[in-house]
């Protein structure tokens, strides 16, 4: 994340003692409420960039956000499900509307779904899961990238799994969504 991150000399910014800045760098962290994303959003914080959590939770992305900001940083908390192209649009629109640009895209939304074999899967199962993961990382990304491509500048990171690269018998529903978004990152 760090190479890409210092995207140009032209816009590098002051580092950390551990050479990773982002100093004015705007990111959007999707599933940024908890967990990796918000694990992540601290990370970035902590480089200075100014963040937008945005999550299916309105409220504890706006309590992330806040507990951010009360370190200093700059963060809002906004809410959507990023399975829906409306409100991936919406989340993107707002990151812009707040912070004038998205240097950096964090696609994390995910969840794992129901551990069952095959035979014991509902549709419901595998839609869910591959919408969350899956779909929201081709439906943000699609947002982001028109405002990226007219600056001619910007990074998409994705998170995925070794279950998408291994495969997990039970987790049937999530190890393809995460091969899906290698494949997509390729």
């Amino acid at each position: 994340i760090s190479r890409a991150a210092n995207m140009s000399d032209q816009q590098s910014s002051s580092p950390g003692s551990d050479g990773f800045g982002l100093r004015d760098r705007v990111a959007l962290i999707t599933g940024g409420a908890g967990g990796i994303g918000l694990a992540v959003a601290h990370r970035f914080a902590c480089a200075g960039a100014h963040l937008v959590l945005a999550d299916i939770r309105l409220d504890a992305a706006r309590q992330a956000a806040n507990a951010l900001k009360a370190l200093g940083h700059q963060a809002i908390g906004l809410g959507g499900d990023v399975s829906q192209p409306s409100e991936a649009q919406a989340l993107v629109s707002g990151a812009v509307e707040r912070f004038g640009r998205i240097d950096i895209l964090v696609n994390n939304a995910g969840r794992m779904g129901r551990v069952a074999p095959l035979w014991e899967l509902r549709d419901d199962d595998w839609n869910d899961v591959i919408a969350v993961d899956l779909t929201s990382v081709f439906l943000v990304s699609r947002a982001v990238l028109p405002q990226m491509r007219a600056r001619r500048s910007g990074c998409i990171v994705s998170v995925s799994s070794i279950a998408g690269k291994e495969g997990t018998p039970r987790l049937i529903p999530y190890s393809v969504a995460k091969a899906g978004i290698i494949a997509f990152t390729k």
